[in-house]
């Protein structure tokens, strides 16, 4: 049976919408701070939420492993004072990010602490394992997959997940390259419920687009590396305010999966053209995996770069994505 006709074979379309309407309701403006490996902090979640998104930060990027206990109290206790302090504007929910790979040999720490926290959002990528479903919903908690193909995301639709995220060419970090154009009508086809999308969207008017598309909400992470919040070297950052889509190189090579960097850096570690010869590295999701050595060497972030114009605090950042957004209203 083709992939098409297993999508046409779903009958009535898989997920709910009152989830993701649910959802949309905690949010003051419809996008999630993607989590970014070594440069998503507590800080930056913390600030993303108060403004209003889900702000979101992998597991792995607390080291020692556990920090990340202590991560999430801090993320929860400032999140719950700044909710009494505006009851009229509460801060947005916040996500743990799981890399569910068989090298990540945190993973089961990680689960457990997020389990025993009752983090109200987690968001896996890679594969789409049972036992984090069934954790996170055992306290009542969502778990979101990204996908890069409607394949993959039917399946994780069928294990019982609560959200799709797309994760189409152009993104930053881990990166698919399908179109948005195919990718979320595609899936559309056999899913009704909460659906974000990712992948050069570094504008208000992309935040639009994405919901003219069809998704729900914007899957932004290369606008936020500039923060004053993140955990980026200054030369990071000046590097992602002087580029333009063109300095993104997307390849295999570094971590064993399709990922995008900025060329500059790659350079700058004299891999350049070797690094369409060599053969790909074996990815490694651990406390000194090769894929930590590849994010920390070498500097991502996604095709829609151009729009990063200056240092400035998180709040500002979304506070300008919703100007653009509502004037296209």
């Amino acid at each position: 049976m083709t992939t098409k006709e297993n999508f046409a074979s779903t009958g009535d379309r898989l997920g709910s919408r009152k989830v993701a309407e649910d959802l949309m309701r905690k949010l003051r403006f419809p996008v999630f701070g993607s989590p970014m490996f070594i440069v998503s902090t507590p800080e930056l979640v913390i600030e993303q939420c108060k403004a209003g998104i889900v702000g979101s930060i992998p597991a792995l990027n607390a080291r020692p492993k556990e920090l990340l206990r202590d991560w999430i109290v801090q993320i929860k206790e400032e999140l719950a004072a700044y909710d009494l302090a505006h009851p009229d504007a509460p801060s947005a929910p916040f996500a743990i990010n799981h890399i569910a790979h068989r090298t990540n040999e945190r993973l089961g720490h990680d689960m457990q602490v997020v389990a025993d926290e009752e983090v109200p959002l987690v968001i896996v990528s890679l594969a789409a394992p049972k036992e984090i479903f069934d954790a996170v919903h055992s306290y009542g908690g969502l778990v979101f997959n990204d996908v890069i193909n409607a394949r993959h995301g039917l399946k994780c639709a069928e294990a019982g997940v609560d959200g799709l995220i797309a994760v189409c060419a152009g993104a930053g970090g881990h990166t698919g390259n399908i179109s948005p154009f195919a990718l979320v009508p595609e899936i559309r086809e056999f899913w009704d419920g909460p659906l974000g999308l990712g992948g050069a969207i570094g504008t208000g008017r992309a935040v639009r687009a994405a919901e003219v598309l069809g998704a729900d909400f914007a899957y932004v992470g290369t606008a936020f590396i500039a923060a004053h919040e993140a955990n980026a070297h200054e030369g990071y950052k000046q590097m992602l305010l002087e580029s333009i889509a063109e300095d993104i190189v997307t390849s295999d090579k570094l971590t064993g999966v399709r990922a995008s960097f900025m060329r500059r850096s790659l350079e700058m570690q004299g891999l350049g053209e070797k690094l369409a010869s060599d053969k790909a590295a074996v990815k490694g999701f651990g406390e000194e995996g090769s894929s930590a050595k590849a994010w920390r060497d070498v500097w991502s972030a996604g095709q829609g770069v151009g729009a990063s114009r200056e240092h400035r605090p998180a709040a500002e950042i979304v506070a300008q994505l919703k100007r653009e957004y509502d004037a296209v209203a």
